[in-house]
């Protein structure tokens, strides 16, 4: 295979921005959510089942349990707790601006075909969203997440082709983990092939995304900010392909190796780095266009399309 070599006045100013600057919105899974694979072609969540529209946590959970393909829209706040299972083929999407998930989160347990759009995820007791034990094709876009008691999105255990896209993090710490240990590489290696771009890493401190085992991970067009531990981790020999990225005021921003987890292999390319430290790169990664196409926003641009376009909100 081919290879590589929060809140405040700037957060209102860019909020402001957002109701004025036409943003294009995907109708579709892009990067590895959007592949065929697995006995999949592409991404569809609960297109062609019932539409629903659920106002409480017992019906919503309830839909989210069955078998069937279902598209369920959610409108206001509903409280859960604890990780709650959703099942294979539907489409969670919150209604307007202010549809939310908080208490606890969704698990994705040996499931396959969701898609998670418009939703806010604040004050999980574990993880916001957790996607695990082989589960695949699943799309997380324009969603805000924030004050989890754990990781925000957890992506682990063999999982396969998940994109996360135009997503808002802010005020948290451990933000997306990708293979939950050393020791599990005889399940993860040729898995956890994940795409992430134009996210908004917004002061959240490490794990954006820290990895193991998966190859390629491809992290483009996303916009990191203040980020106090680091940025992105490769680790266990993973393979990572960081390019177009907005990097201001991260000390490091790219690692290979982490804490006790061995060096990853991680390949940079046309990032900008701005009042942040230097990347650390190490060998070579396949290229994602291996497997999907895909075009890139210059990097310098990164900061105003993705505070013009990330987060919960911001689809018709």
């Amino acid at each position: 295979l081919p290879t590589a070599g929060g809140d405040g006045p700037a957060w209102a100013a860019a909020s402001a921005a957002r109701r004025t600057r036409a943003v294009p919105v995907a109708q579709s899974a892009d990067g590895f959510a959007g592949i065929d694979a697995h006995g999949l072609s592409g991404t569809t969540g609960g297109a062609g089942g019932p539409v629903v529209t659920v106002t409480d946590a017992e019906t919503f959970l309830d839909y989210c349990d069955r078998n069937e393909p279902y598209v369920i829209q959610v409108s206001g706040t509903l409280r859960i707790s604890s990780k709650q299972g959703v099942r294979s083929d539907k489409t969670i999407v919150g209604l307007g601006d202010d549809a939310e998930i908080t208490g606890g989160g969704l698990d994705m347990y040996r499931r396959q075909n969701v898609i998670i759009r418009n939703l806010r995820f604040t004050g999980a007791d574990d993880d916001s969203l957790s996607i695990q034990q082989s589960s695949h094709h699943i799309w997380i876009d324009h969603c805000t997440f924030s004050t989890g008691a754990d990781g925000l999105i957890d992506i682990v255990r063999g999982a396969d082709c998940v994109t996360v896209s135009w997503n808002h993090f802010h005020d948290h710490s451990k933000t997306m983990l990708i293979g939950h240990s050393d020791a599990n590489g005889s399940q993860d290696r040729g898995r956890l092939r994940v795409s992430f771009h134009h996210n908004f890493f917004d002061g959240t401190a490490q794990r954006h995304p820290r990895v193991r085992f998966g190859e390629p991970v491809h992290v483009y067009n996303n916009y990191y900010r203040g980020n106090t531990l680091y940025g992105v981790a490769s680790t266990e020999d993973a393979g990572v392909l960081v390019e177009g990225n907005h990097f201001e005021d991260v000390a490091h921003p790219i690692y290979s190796g982490y804490d006790e987890s061995g060096p990853g292999r991680v390949v940079e390319r046309n990032n900008v780095y701005v009042g942040s430290g230097a990347p650390q790169t190490l060998g070579t990664v396949i290229e994602p266009r291996t497997f999907y196409a895909y075009t890139l926003d210059a990097p310098s641009t990164v900061p105003t399309v993705v505070q013009a376009g990330a987060g919960a909100g911001r689809i018709a």
